[in-house]
């Protein structure tokens, strides 16, 4: 900081020299100087781990879903190189698959989008097809053709149904 000039006359012959001050001013402003250089430094190595940190995620960021899909891809491999035709043994190993993968799914966020019986919603469901249904009301997802997903509350796929159409 600097120092106010004296005010009273007594005083004058301790004021520091104009070389003085302007040596004292100069090396306030090196003070300063560094001190902006280190904050700007700072500040690039902070983007740099902001850069490196995001780069991480984008890369790494599927690898919990990829881990809990190994066991799924493991079970498809060993039904494939398993020994015999027994359709009920495949049947029993195709449903403990799909559970695992069901499982793998879940832990990843997702959840299907299966709107049997329910009304038709444009924003979860595309329908397919319009179908005379006795019984159901107009509008209602009477057959689902491939459920839909959503990964947490987006929705990655909408369903795909039929819908009851109004009686002729």
């Amino acid at each position: 900081m600097i120092d106010p000039e004296p005010t009273d006359a007594g005083s004058a012959s301790s004021a520091p020299s104009p070389e003085a001050r302007v040596a004292a001013l100069e090396a306030q402003l090196g003070e300063a100087r560094t001190e902006h250089l280190r904050l700007l430094a700072e500040m690039e190595n902070q983007r740099k781990r902001w850069v490196r940190e995001a780069e991480a995620a984008r890369k790494f960021g599927a690898e919990r879903l990829l881990a809990d899909l190994l066991p799924v891809l493991d079970s498809l491999e060993a039904g494939l190189t398993a020994p015999g035709t027994d359709g009920v043994g495949l049947r029993e190993g195709m449903s403990l698959t799909l559970r695992l993968l069901e499982k793998a799914l879940a832990a990843g966020g997702a959840t299907a989008v299966d709107p049997a019986g329910a009304a038709f919603d444009p924003e979860s469901h595309q329908a397919m097809s319009l179908v005379d249904a006795p019984g159901k009301a107009p509008g209602t997802v009477v057959a689902v053709f491939q459920k839909g997903w959503r990964l947490h509350e987006r929705l990655l796929r909408p369903a795909m149904v039929a819908v009851a159409r109004e009686p002729s």
